[in-house]
């Protein structure tokens, strides 16, 4: 069942388009890789479907229930939010706040769910530390166990293996897919590193001068993805 529908989008800022009459769905269980060009508009499009900016035209449905409330979004960090003063656990019960309401605390069952989350990304031994102590691939771990306290459904990536080296960038692209086959949730995740989009997405969608929304094996037998699978490893 498609959790994501968007019609004919158009979108853009400040008046100006950069994506027109975009078209594609998300259904239940899927692992959409969106990669391109620098500047094709990969974020603006993540921003617009999470309901942080308008689109210029179209429509975003979303079905199953979902409500975009209960989507769970790692994005790019910025140097502030990496230096940001607070436990482990404090962090990740902070993605929570989005079903809280007025309510001023958190529930048995929401700090359950925390500290299951926190021992799916395996930090329990880092609970209690401050997270700006930590690594840039802790760090990841943490927030992906954030994203997940506001979700059972999809979680929007955005870049997650920024900045990690080669066995981190690894480990995190393992739980990502083991969230995707173990516990069934739809990943949609923005990627400019091509090789790890057609080893791990189930569907493809490149956006820029030219635009392919499919299958991965499909993607691999277009002319747009031919071209970037032989220019290398990063779009």
């Amino acid at each position: 069942m498609a959790l994501i529908t968007c019609q004919n989008l158009c979108l853009g800022y400040d008046g100006r388009e950069i994506l027109h009459d975009l078209s594609f769905e998300v259904n239940s269980g899927d692992y959409l890789c969106i990669v391109g060009e620098n500047g094709s508009g990969k974020s603006t499009l993540m921003r617009t479907i999470l309901g942080l900016q308008r689109p210029l035209a179209g429509q975003i449905l979303t079905g199953d229930g979902l409500r975009v409330s209960e989507i769970g979004y790692l994005p790019q960090q910025t140097p502030v939010q990496k230096d940001f003063p607070a436990s482990v656990r404090e962090v990740v019960l902070s993605g929570f706040e989005g079903k809280c309401g007025w309510r001023p605390f958190y529930t048995k069952a929401e700090k359950q769910q925390a500290e299951e989350n926190i021992r799916a990304m395996g930090i329990e031994a880092l609970s209690r530390r401050c997270y700006r102590e930590l690594s840039g691939g802790q760090q990841q771990r943490v927030l992906l166990a954030r994203a997940l306290c506001a979700t059972s459904k999809l979680l929007f990536l955005d870049e997650p293996v920024s900045g990690l080296d080669p066995r981190v960038t690894a480990e995190m692209y393992e739980l990502i897919e083991k969230l995707n086959k173990e516990q069934s949730i739809t990943i949609i995740m923005i990627s400019h590193d091509i090789a790890a989009a057609l080893r791990y997405a189930s569907h493809i969608l490149h956006i820029g001068d030219r635009v392919f929304f499919g299958t991965n094996a499909a993607y691999q037998e277009s002319g747009i993805g031919t071209v970037f699978m032989k220019g290398g490893d990063v779009l």
